[in-house]
């Protein structure tokens, strides 16, 4: 086979990988964040009847609202927990054998699911809600570390954020199935919260031809003939001497470390600032209130004053702007920067933010305000999707070594789902309390992320770990630069005086 001809296979086996991995992967989170919005309704009656049946209780509005707050949003908590096992699971099984084994949560969940209508037990949905939030966790997790570890330096943004794309793809494919015409009537709703365990089967079939982490197979398990096989396939061509010699760098640079506990990553001075940087960009992705819109897409078209009945097509133009969006920039991340994607984004929403709110407050003046309400929660997607979607689960795989990566993958999951829960838990409240002015904590959150992005985060395109940990040193160390710098200046200046009282 000729050389251009083997590239083209390698090129190939990396999409076929990428394609595979995130069908089943984090395609299953935005699957399951948009999938919920339209059996709502009769969720609701079912958890109704059912107290009606077991316990011959009515349940107040405010009660029902309660209970189906908490399954759409203990998805978070299972998150969560997913997020926790995450890098214990990869560091044992290694990255493709633990998204493989995540299906099990998955077609756990799923069985439930479909099962619990006719045990009539909405208990049996919140479990199974925990279960698909673990498998999404898990996916959120490994998923970027995977594709990071496996892509070619030059494509490593844009191969990464193929996991923002699918996840946008699995939101945009969660609407169109959750239709009234598909499965989002009265008697199908709980095949319509089992059908994610389609792209899990698929998932299943396919991964398994795929090669596992390179840097995986030599840095943790020693073994470089099998990392020099996997990325021959990965590349579909000789392995070239410069990618190796990176691989072999980070394995000396880690020889002897063990993988990293996330506790000790808190008290490591020099990786602070990737730790905080991580923290707070991942926070922000779900404190920016992007991903409640999903959740509660109803509540806010209502208040935008658009009919019931229009309610479900519009909810797939969210989605569609955040998969279009999110495919912009990966074309973009490798030209434009993690860092601009990253500060755009959030200066753009920061903006829909307010002209939303003030389309609010005049909507019931100007005929026309709900439609610039819809514009800009589309608009706030979109922007959403240029930067923070898809650069946030980039950052860990690029600032933290192969010892520390899982930890911090933990740490940003963590605070992803924690921040997630919060706010698909008071965001109705928040939209009842706040109405009009329910975006402007939101814009805060983004106005403040864009600050912290310019000020703080270093540009990581293109960039080698050691090249990427010098720039943070300059922030880790800073304090102790200072001093040290100030006490040669103070030996340079006694030299001065000692040189002087000689003359």
């Amino acid at each position: 086979m000729s050389s251009t001809g083997a590239q083209k296979s390698g090129s190939l086996t990396l999409v076929l990988m990428v394609a595979s991995a995130a069908f089943g992967g984090t395609l299953q989170y935005g699957y399951n964040l948009a999938i919920m919005n339209a059996p709502t309704t009769f969720i609701q009656t079912f958890v109704n009847e059912t107290f009606l049946e077991r316990w011959n209780i009515q349940l107040e509005d405010y009660q029902v609202t309660l209970v189906w707050t908490i399954i759409v949003s203990i998805f978070s908590l299972g998150g969560f927990a997913g997020a926790l096992i995450a890098g214990p699971m990869t560091i044992r099984f290694g990255r493709k054998k633990c998204l493989l084994l995540n299906n099990i949560f998955l077609m756990t969940g799923a069985l439930l699911a479909v099962t619990s209508r006719a045990a009539k037990s909405f208990e049996m949905i919140l479990i199974a809600r925990v279960l698909v939030g673990i498998n999404a966790g898990i996916s959120m997790n490994v998923q970027p570390m995977y594709f990071g570890e496996c892509a070619p330096k030059h494509l490593r943004g844009a191969i990464s954020l193929s996991s923002a794309v699918f996840t946008a793809f699995g939101v945009v494919l969660g609407q169109v199935v959750g239709l009234r015409e598909i499965l989002g009537s009265e008697p199908c709703w709980q095949y319509l919260l089992a059908s994610n365990a389609i792209p899990g089967l698929v998932q299943l079939l396919t991964l398994p031809w795929f090669p596992e982490s390179p840097r995986y197979l030599l840095i943790d398990r020693g073994d470089k003939e099998a990392c020099i096989n996997a990325l021959r396939r990965l590349r579909g061509c000789e392995v070239q001497s410069s990618e190796l010699d990176e691989i072999l760098q980070e394995q000396t640079e880690t020889k002897g470390m063990r993988a990293r506990q996330p506790w000790e990553l808190f008290t490591d001075r020099s990786v602070r600032w990737q730790l905080i940087s991580v923290m707070i960009i991942s926070s922000a992705m779900q404190l920016c209130g992007n991903d409640s819109i999903y959740f509660y897409a109803s509540y806010i078209f209502k208040e935008a004053g658009v009919s019931d009945d229009k309610i479900q097509y519009i909810t797939i133009g969210t989605g569609t702007c955040e998969f279009a969006a999110c495919i912009l920039c990966n074309l973009l991340v490798e030209r434009k920067g993690r860092r601009f994607m990253l500060m755009g984004g959030y200066i753009l929403m920061t903006v829909w933010a307010v002209v939303f709110t003030i389309a609010l407050l005049l909507e019931h003046n100007i005929s026309w305000m709900p439609y610039i309400s819809m514009t800009c929660i589309f608009t706030y997607i979109l922007s959403f999707g240029l930067g923070p979607a898809g650069v946030t689960c980039i950052l860990p795989t690029e600032i933290f070594n192969q010892t520390a990566r899982p930890a911090a993958y933990t740490i940003a999951g963590s605070m992803m789902w924690l921040n997630l829960f919060i706010i698909g838990m008071i965001f109705p409240f928040l939209v009842s309390e706040l109405s009009e002015y329910c975006f402007v904590p939101f814009g805060v959150v983004c106005l403040l992320s864009a600050l912290f992005v310019g000020l703080v985060l270093p540009e990581t395109k293109g960039k080698s770990l050691s090249a990427i940990t010098s720039e943070f040193n300059k922030l880790n160390f800073k304090s102790q630069d200072e001093k040290c710098a100030s006490q040669a200046k103070k030996q340079y200046q006694l030299g001065e005086v000692s040189l002087s009282t000689a003359l």
